[in-house]
C-alpha cells in the first residue's frame, strides 16, 4: 500500500510547523516520563504541570492567530513571534 498525502496542500511552512510541533510535544513526553514534575501555580488560576503549560499556551497560541486572521488581512508572520512569546511566557510564569 502506497500512503500518499497529495490530497492535502503541504507547503513548507505548514510541513515545518507540524513537525517542530510534533518535536516539541515528544521531547516534553519524554522530559515528563524522565523527570514528573509537581503542579505549582501562576498566574493562570489553577495548579498546572509543564505539560499543561504547554498544551494551554498552545491552544492559545492558535486562537491569537485565528483572532489574527479574522480581524485582519495581514501576514501571519508578523504575529507569529507575538504568539511564540505567549507560549513562553505561559510555560515560565503560567
Amino acid at each position: 500500500m502506497h500512503l500518499t498525502l497529495e490530497w492535502m496542500y503541504w507547503t513548507r511552512p505548514t510541513a515545518i510547523f507540524f513537525i517542530v510541533l510534533f518535536v516539541i510535544l515528544a521531547a516534553m513526553t519524554i522530559w515528563q516520563t524522565l523527570a514528573p514534575s509537581v503542579p505549582r501555580r501562576g498566574f493562570l488560576p489553577l495548579a498546572t504541570t509543564p505539560g499543561t503549560r504547554l498544551f494551554l499556551g498552545i491552544i492559545s497560541a492558535i486562537f491569537i492567530h485565528l483572532a489574527w486572521i479574522g480581524l485582519t488581512d495581514l501576514s501571519l508572520w508578523i504575529v507569529f513571534p507575538f504568539a511564540v512569546g505567549w507560549i513562553i511566557v505561559v510555560m515560565i510564569w503560567g
